[in-house]
């Protein structure tokens, strides 16, 4: 679930895919390293790298595979020149990956001094150095307190910066190196090609359009990636098993940006008839920063940089609504302490006191730091104790007279994680970690033993919960039986399964139950077996994370308030597995569309037997999206299966009666 634009994959700039006067280049190799802008040749194609990454052997990651990874550059001009290993990776990785990655991990270098000068690699503005890195810069040496990428090390020494200076280059203050003494034992896997790499959740630092669920518009060039300087092998107990939820929840997320372009308050909510429906509210989304040495939960402006900084505190608690706007028709008055989404949303469980609503902590664009934040119990400590003061205790800082200690207090019950994705790189400039598997763990029970030290205090229980991804790459790269022990519930992010980031189709689902053995999405081409894209559905989802350890009763299957489509779209079969021009123009974004909207456009809508999702096809346009009579079909699957309910991203793609969440709300009968 993401802030910004979750919805658009990785589109590949043109600046990348121009075609290279070269007559031929060396032929691809499974196991080298390739370097950003690296030209090779594989299958009568040459291909680009549009990161840099290592083809780990038996990762599958081929050029024609991973439009992550290379852009084609079209058929090769003449017969391939020998290949050349570039860098061998050092350790072999022990697990092979599931998948391709959306971007793949890089080791950031750790730089060995040179034999007799007593000086280290020249620092490079677009390296990204692990914690203990050590560099020479202007004649002078640093180490790296933590992972760092574009920070000048003579100007980013001191506290809360990421160098230490040790002094003239070849002096004696110059800190050696150390090995690691334990090797990663996971190797990462990483996002598919078939399906977007998100879901929607994230800190806008754009007010997004819809629950963001997948990858930039452009890919980045660089992702940085953290390695931990020793992954740990053995994961402690994570504390008492949260017994199972009792009876079926009910939930969506509310996007704190809807305020502004699509004008959705915390109000239509009460008014759609939506909140007496619903058991949970996510608010989406809080973030993460580098702070005092560490990461901790924050609320600050959003920033425009676009690389995962920003908040928005006046959205938070400071903006002021009048009586019209307001949940139980009072105005703000300007000196009150909590105003804004979060002051409403309190008037709003006041109107509602079986309503509980619990922070959301990522997303897709805000995610960036918690494979760093989890390497170490110290790190760990320190974030989640910050989370809890601003969210549960409600220690605002000030801001536009609003805030300040115990502002919040009694608003949020609980904490919902959305990191993605842990070992998977998402948005592209997110730390990761052969480490996540077991640091997303660890993480995870701090944050319940955490909680539950605040319950001895106050009296009452704060719940735990998460958002994952359907994806078995994602499942695969974590441990549901060991994290599910410490939450109260999993909400499933089971949509954008597939969308307008696949711009010429085929056209396919997004949100199906089933697979369906006639998609061309289902088949592997290299294999003509079913590959991950007959993983990418509701059922395998839940399959998958039962046959990891959690508990059928601890799931919570995701609805999308929205649908994907392309237009263009051949006229054959109604539309469905057709080739397409492009994604579907939408209100906010291309490729994506509310149910609000959906509902009334033009088209005859279809079922289809097997994976009994629905499409809309006027001739031309094509839209994957669930209608009531799906949800149905999702709950009586829920019923069926002992599972824990359903949820939706996100509100603001409901109409002003609250369709789909009426039909939603049947699971609990």
């Amino acid at each position: 679930m993401s802030h910004f634009n979750r919805f658009a994959l990785a589109a590949v700039p043109a600046a990348l895919i121009a075609v290279q006067a070269v007559a031929a280049y060396p032929a691809w190799q499974e196991g080298n390293t390739y370097s950003a802008g690296t030209i090779v040749s594989y299958s009568g194609h040459d291909y680009k790298a549009l990161v840099t990454h290592t083809a780990y052997v038996g990762a599958g990651w081929t050029p024609s595979t991973t439009p992550t990874l290379w852009g084609d550059l079209g058929a090769s001009t003449g017969t391939p020149a020998t290949p050349v290993p570039t860098v061998a990776p050092t350790v072999a990785p022990t697990a092979k990956p599931t998948t391709a990655p959306t971007v793949a991990p890089t080791a950031a270098p750790t730089a060995t001094p040179a034999p007799s000068a007593g000086c280290y690699q020249v620092w490079a503005a677009g390296t990204a150095y692990n914690g203990g890195a050590q560099v020479t810069y202007n004649g002078r040496n640093y180490q790296a307190k933590w992972w760092t990428s574009g920070d000048v090390p003579s100007s980013s020494t001191g506290d809360g910066k990421p160098w230490t200076d040790l002094g003239v280059c070849g002096g004696s203050t110059t800190v050696p190196t150390v090995a690691p003494t334990v090797a990663p034992t996971v190797k990462p896997t990483v996002a598919p090609t078939v399906a977007p790499t998100v879901a929607p959740t994230t800190g806008p630092t754009v007010a997004p359009t819809v629950k963001p669920t997948v990858a930039p518009t452009v890919a980045p060039t660089v992702a940085p990636t953290v390695a931990p300087t020793i992954a740990p092998t053995v994961v402690p107990t994570t504390g008492p098993t949260i017994p199972p939820v009792t009876g079926r929840q009910v939930g969506s997320y509310f996007a704190q940006w809807g305020i502004y372009g699509r004008g959705y308050q915390v109000k239509n909510i009460q008014t759609s008839g939506s909140a007496a429906k619903m058991t949970f509210l996510n608010y989406a989304f809080g973030n993460v920063y580098q702070k005092n040495g560490g990461y901790e939960c924050d609320i600050q402006y959003r920033t425009e940089s676009g690389n995962g900084d920003g908040g928005d505190p006046f959205a938070d608690y400071s903006k002021s609504f009048d009586a019209a706007g307001s949940v139980n028709g009072v105005a703000d008055k300007w000196d009150d302490a909590l105003r804004g989404n979060f002051g409403q949303i309190k008037r709003l469980k006041a109107l509602n006191p079986n309503l509980k609503v619990f922070i959301s902590l990522g997303g897709w664009s805000w995610s960036k730091w918690f494979s760093a934040a989890s390497q170490t119990d110290a790190l760990r400590k320190q974030l989640v104790s910050s989370c809890i003061n601003t969210y549960i205790k409600g220690n605002l800082p000030v801001y536009d007279g609003a805030g300040g200690t115990g502002a919040a207090a009694g608003v949020f019950d609980g904490i919902d994680i959305d990191w993605e994705f842990p070992g998977v790189q998402g948005f592209g400039y997110n730390t990761v970690s052969p480490a996540d598997k077991q640091n997303n763990t660890l993480l995870l029970a701090e944050f319940r033993k955490q909680l539950d030290a605040v319950t001895a205090t106050t009296g009452k229980k704060y719940a735990l919960t998460v958002a994952i991804g359907a994806g078995k790459d994602k499942i695969d790269m974590s441990e549901p039986g060991e994290y599910s022990k410490s939450l109260d519930w999993i909400n499933l992010m089971s949509y954008d399964f597939h969308g307008g980031w696949e711009a010429t189709g085929p056209t396919d689902f997004h949100s199906h139950l089933y697979p369906d053995p006639n998609s061309p999405n289902h088949i592997d081409p290299k294999t003509g077996l079913p590959g991950l894209g007959a993983e990418y559905n509701i059922d395998r989802a839940i399959k998958n994370l039962v046959a990891g350890g959690a508990p059928a009763s601890k799931i919570v299957v995701g609805i999308p308030f929205y649908g994907r489509g392309w237009t263009g779209v051949t006229n054959a079969n109604n539309g469905l597995y057709q080739k397409a021009a492009k994604a579907a123009t939408g209100t906010y974004e291309a490729g994506i569309e509310d149910y609000k909207v959906l509902k009334n456009a033009a088209g005859t809508v279809y079922t289809n037997a097997t994976t009994k999702q629905s499409w809309k096809f006027d001739g031309s346009t094509f839209w994957s999206y669930d209608t009531t009579d799906n949800i149905a079909t999702k709950s009586a699957y829920v019923k069926t299966n002992g599972l824990a309910g359903l949820f939706s991203w996100s509100l603001d793609g409901d109409d002003s009666t609250g369709t789909l969440m009426n039909a939603m709300s049947a699971v609990r009968q």
